[in-house]
């Protein structure tokens, strides 16, 4: 759920930097959203990173 909203932020943010006449108000609210998007990608990038490090038997080297 929180990666399809990050893409959804993503295509927004696209759409609002496109704009030539864009608030500040709006770039703020923007910023805002991003972090928290970016925050909750990390945490679950963190999680399956750490849930791959911890599964037996499993070759982290590609090989």
């Amino acid at each position: 759920m929180q990666l399809g909203m990050a893409g959804e932020l993503l295509g927004h943010a696209s759409e609002l930097l496109a704009e030539r006449r864009v608030t500040s108000a709006e770039l703020h609210y923007l910023a805002r959203r991003l972090t928290e998007s970016l925050r909750d990608v990390k945490r679950i990038a963190e999680s399956r990173g750490g849930r791959l490090v911890r599964s037996p038997g499993h070759d982290l080297g590609g090989n």
